[in-house]
């Protein structure tokens, strides 16, 4: 990335957002930091006892380790972290409820399936919600808002979440497209300025077909965004600005698309009505006037006699 102006560093997450952040950013860790995350989520009471050499020592790793995982986490050091994981201890020692698996098993009944899909996706939305930078999501809506034009580029189950995006935000003016074809997003991105912004939507970070046209608007000086299950992954670096999503264990019956388009969509209805709250002079008019002009399609039909 290589913008004149560095945005600062956002502050530690909250107590309550850190078991998100480590659900979130496990995936995409090297396995000696993973073997530390892991302990951390299991038992934040005890790991929170241990010095930073006694935590090396349980998950067999190293101190420098045990480090870059509290900064990978959003800690500036591992002391910040186990004040963290105190009280992270003491709300889960308050009362809160323990996980529950929401594996989704072939001879489940369809009552199952609904509650484990229910609490697996609440927990999404609730873990999105907790590790959502509100200061990228801020800078991410004033850019949108003051676009001249806006892409959107996501492949598969992201571009049905683009597409999602697109109809609201043309429902309040703005111009925005959300192609399916990679070629045909690569040549709009090339036509992307200074004012103009584009939003690529990848839970891996990695689909070449979404990094590409991004990579396209960030060097033609085109606002870029980012919404990613993997804020470390190769799409950041053509990113002004990172939203990042979480998403459930994947298992047979239940892909990462389908939790990771939950997290998503949250992601895009906040950003929608950032935009909204601050084009509402314009916005409002636009709406009213596009339910108007759909309002006799959902009118009941007049029976002839």
């Amino acid at each position: 990335m290589d913008r004149n102006v560095k945005e600062t560093a956002p502050p530690p997450p909250s107590p309550g957002a850190l078991a998100a952040k480590v659900r979130t950013l496990v995936p995409s860790m090297t396995r000696s930091m993973q073997r530390v995350a892991e302990v951390l989520a299991a038992d934040p009471a005890g790991s929170a006892a241990l010095t930073v050499t006694g935590l090396a020592e349980r998950t067999g790793t190293s101190e420098a380790t045990v480090v870059r995982t509290a900064r990978l986490l959003g800690y500036p050091g591992y002391r910040d972290l186990r004040l963290a994981l105190a009280a992270l201890a003491a709300e889960q020692a308050a009362g809160r409820a323990p996980a529950v698996t929401a594996d989704i098993a072939v001879d489940d009944p369809l009552a199952s399936v609904v509650a484990k899909l229910a609490q697996e996706e609440s927990r999404c939305l609730a873990d999105t919600a907790a590790g959502l930078d509100t200061a990228q999501l801020e800078s991410a809506v004033a850019a949108l808002a003051a676009a001249r034009r806006i892409d959107v580029y996501g492949i598969g189950a992201s571009n049905l979440v683009g597409q999602d995006l697109v109809q609201k935000l043309l429902r309040i003016g703005l111009i925005a497209h959300a192609p399916t074809d990679p070629h045909l997003a690569v040549t709009n991105a090339v036509q992307l300025r200074s004012g103009d912004v584009a939003v690529a939507i990848t839970h891996s970070g990695r689909t070449t077909d979404v990094i590409e046209p991004l990579r396209v608007a960030f060097e033609n000086g085109a606002t870029t965004v980012a919404v990613t299950g993997r804020p470390q992954g190769e799409i950041a670096q053509y990113a002004d600005h990172v939203l990042t999503t979480s998403s459930a264990r994947e298992s047979e019956l239940r892909p990462a698309a389908m939790s990771s388009r939950t997290s998503q969509l949250l992601v895009v209805d906040c950003l929608f009505i950032g935009v909204a709250q601050r084009t509402y002079d314009a916005a409002a008019p636009a709406l009213s006037a596009s339910y108007e002009a759909l309002a006799h399609r959902h009118s009941p039909r007049t029976v002839p006699r």
